[in-house]
C-alpha cells in the first residue's frame, strides 16, 4: 500500500474531524510564536536583558509589525512580557489567514541578523524553520486525544 503524503494525511483527517485544520493551524502558530520569544535561560534564542525586544512583540492578520527605529529601552528599567495580545489575534484568526508576529523594537533586525560584531541571535528564523515539524506534531496529538 502506498504511503499517504503529509498533505493527503491531513486532509483525510479533516474530513473525518470538522474543526481539526483550525485546530491545528492555531496551536501550530502558538507554539513557533513561543519558540520564537523563548529566551535562552529557557532554552530559547532570544536573549533577554531589560525584555524590551520581547515585550515588543506583537501580531496581526493584516501586516507586519513596524519596527519604530528609534524605539529603545529606558535606561534602568525591565519590560514585562504578556501573550495576550498575540495570543488574541491567533484565536480570533481564519486559517486561510495568515498571522504576522513580529517586533517594534528598534534592534529587532540587528538581534535577529547581527550587528557591530555581535553574531544573530537567529530567534525568528529557527523558529520558523521548526513550522513543520510542530504541524505533524499538533496533528499527532491532536489525532491521539481524538482517537484516530
Amino acid at each position: 500500500m502506498a504511503k499517504l503524503s503529509f498533505a493527503a494525511t491531513v486532509a483525510a483527517f479533516a474530513e473525518k474531524v470538522p474543526g481539526a485544520v483550525e485546530a491545528v493551524f492555531k496551536e501550530s502558530v502558538h507554539d513557533v510564536t513561543e519558540e520564537m520569544l523563548k529566551p535562552t535561560g529557557a532554552g530559547g534564542r532570544m536573549r533577554v536583558d531589560t525584555g524590551f525586544l520581547r515585550a515588543s512583540a506583537l501580531a496581526s492578520t493584516t501586516a507586519m509589525p513596524t519596527i519604530k527605529s528609534q524605539s529603545g529601552p529606558v535606561a534602568g528599567q525591565n519590560y514585562a512580557f504578556d501573550f495576550g495580545q498575540i495570543e488574541a489575534v491567533i484565536l480570533g484568526a481564519d486559517v486561510n489567514d495568515t498571522i504576522y508576529v513580529g517586533f517594534t523594537a528598534g534592534y529587532a533586525v540587528h538581534r535577529e541578523f547581527g550587528a557591530n560584531g555581535q553574531a544573530p541571535d537567529a530567534f525568528v528564523r529557527s523558529a520558523a524553520q521548526q513550522w513543520q515539524g510542530i504541524v505533524n506534531q499538533k496533528a499527532s496529538e491532536l489525532k491521539r486525544r481524538l482517537g484516530l
